[in-house]
């Protein structure tokens, strides 16, 4: 997975952290579960404030 794959990673962020209030998160925090998750190879660097708001947008998605 890459930084703009964010659906995939939102279905990640759910398996993985399924009790998170996902709507009072810390882009800090995301920034590092989105590291840890299975499968992502990105640039932690590539990352930005506009992907981790569409990640945490497709996470709540994903949520409903």
């Amino acid at each position: 997975m890459r930084w703009t794959d964010v659906y995939d990673i939102a279905a990640g962020l759910e398996d993985a952290h399924p009790d998170v209030d996902v709507v009072n998160l810390r882009f800090t925090d995301l920034h590092k579960w989105v590291l840890a998750l299975d499968g992502f190879s990105d640039d932690p660097e590539r990352s930005n404030e506009k992907i981790l708001e569409a990640i945490q947008a497709a996470w709540i998605e994903e949520r409903e």
